[in-house]
């Protein structure tokens, strides 16, 4: 299905959301009356109709309530092996790689793959160790005030250890015939691989003459099935990330790329300053103990000490302060103790903890972040160590569940199909190579007992039979027989387990 099939909705047979709502790819369009009245009957109101003028009012009616809700920009499936070639534009600034359509090696879907592929195919690169340029141009579009969703997806069925697989969107000012890795892109979004372990999805934005990664480490799959790549920017400024149409990853483009300055940053010139009051609560210097009031009405004396002499102890009567000192007698705890004198009060002057100031004067909020006004070119621009990589099910739209939809009708159907092929093909060219390494095997083992085995067979013999030098002399003698009639030697291999 190409741009120029997209106009009709009835071209869509594959998707039934698509003949059940509203759908145009030109924006200010309308639906046709077709749909109106299918949704008159499915409600059980056409029936109900009796005047031409209220059928006329109610279908005028449901019309303009019922406007364009989301677009298409592309949807390419390589369904016609001739007129791929004539829509995507390979770029000839340098010995780039070749695309070509086929089926791969394995495959799912009797009537998609099966019925289709052999006319026609999917692209796939097809040379090793070489850089690939392929764009194809659409119609121009923003995404402002509208939600982007991208999505393709993509088979390394060669077991790719080193390569691209990431699809980019380029501005308008692109020179498809001289696109390369340094040309200017807007989105860049897909698997990337490179070594054991180094397998990421990638997400790059541009964002003022800048191109920024995303933060969070999103890991692609890396075995031979095809997978559905889904990346969605919405007009709030966030954004969504689905593999195989489940999501892995979603939140703020301003929190998860580095396009602004951040928010907080400390100060580190700045310092509390001196007169700077964050306690609490302070001694009140204007009160005094009761003691020192003059024993007011209605209240005690302060208690502040913990012990208090005993005073039911007497001083003993032989006690002689001369030779004793003067006498002082056991303490008890004071019952009366009502710890320290403080006179705390709450602090008038209180400011509170000081905070070091972070908020960074060069930030600036820009709600029009990933706001790209001239989308017009979709490319691979890939590096392939090993090459066999097939691309298939480009999308941009602005509907997320269009865009959901379609991949379901396409990758979700053949998946668990393509699997089975490909267990099946791994399994024919695992046994394969073992029959092949086993004759391999045969061969050289054929080879030495050739050489050898009769040679190994007459020394036994001449050791139990023949000692000394008549033992030696046979040696030599049957040496030089075998080395005489070797060519008459004959290995039969039937008795043999």
């Amino acid at each position: 299905m190409r741009r120029s099939q997209v106009q009709d909705a009835g071209d869509f047979s594959p998707y039934p959301r698509v003949q059940a709502e509203v759908f145009a790819v030109k924006r200010n369009t309308w639906p046709g009356l077709w749909l109106s009245e299918a949704v008159l009957r499915d409600t059980g109101l056409l029936h109900r109709m009796k005047g031409l003028l209220l059928l006329s009012l109610l279908l005028a009616t449901c019309t303009l309530g019922m406007q364009v809700q989301y677009q298409v920009y592309l949807l390419e499936e390589f369904e016609d092996r001739d007129e791929w070639k004539k829509q995507w534009v390979e770029s000839h600034r340098l010995d780039h790689g070749k695309f070509w359509l086929t089926a791969g090696k394995f495959y799912g879907g009797k009537e998609k793959d099966k019925g289709k592929y052999w006319n026609s195919g999917i692209l796939q690169t097809s040379e090793d160790a070489k850089f690939y340029a392929l764009s194809t141009r659409l119609k121009l579009f923003s995404n402002e005030k509208e939600t982007l969703v991208a999505q393709f997806s993509v088979k390394h069925e060669q077991g790719i250890d080193c390569g691209g697989g990431c699809v980019k969107l380029f501005p308008d000012s692109l020179n498809q015939e001289d696109m390369h890795s340094e040309s200017k892109y807007y989105i860049l979004f897909g698997p990337d691989i490179c070594g054991f372990g180094n397998t990421e999805y990638r997400s790059s934005l541009h964002y003022q003459g800048k191109y920024h990664e995303n933060n969070k480490t999103i890991k692609c799959r890396i075995n031979k099935d095809t997978h559905l790549y889904i990346l969605i920017i919405c007009p709030n400024a966030t954004y969504e990330v689905k593999i195989d149409n489940k999501q892995v990853a979603a939140g703020d483009l301003e929190e998860d790329w580095n396009f602004l300055p951040p928010r907080k940053i400390k100060d580190l010139y700045a310092q509390k300053p001196r007169k700077w009051d964050e306690h609490l609560q302070r001694e009140d210097s204007e009160d005094k103990k009761p003691e020192d009031r003059g024993c007011l009405p209605g209240k005690e004396d302060w208690e502040d000490f913990e012990y208090i002499p005993d005073p039911d102890t007497k001083k003993p009567d032989d006690w002689n302060e001369v030779m004793d000192e003067e006498w002082e007698g056991p303490l008890i705890p004071n019952l009366k103790y009502k710890g320290q004198w403080k006179p705390i009060i709450d602090n008038p002057s209180y400011q509170g903890e000081w905070i070091h100031p972070d908020d960074n004067l060069e930030y600036k909020p820009d709600p029009t972040i990933c706001c790209y006004y001239n989308i017009s070119v979709l490319g691979l621009d890939l590096w392939q160590v090993k090459s066999g990589s097939i691309f298939e099910n480009f999308l941009l739209t602005s509907d997320e569940e269009f865009a959901e939809e379609v991949g379901n009708k396409t990758w979700g159907i053949r998946k668990e199909v393509e699997k089975q092929w490909r267990e099946l093909f791994e399994e024919m060219v695992k046994r394969k190579q073992e029959e092949e390494a086993k004759k391999k095997r045969e061969k050289e083992e054929e080879r030495e007992d050739d050489i050898w085995g009769i040679e190994e067979e007459g020394n036994e013999e001449d050791f139990s039979e023949e000692p000394g030098n008549d033992r030696q002399m046979k040696e030599v003698d049957a040496e030089r027989a075998f080395l005489g009639k070797k060519k008459e030697v004959h290995v039969d291999w039937k008795d043999e387990p």
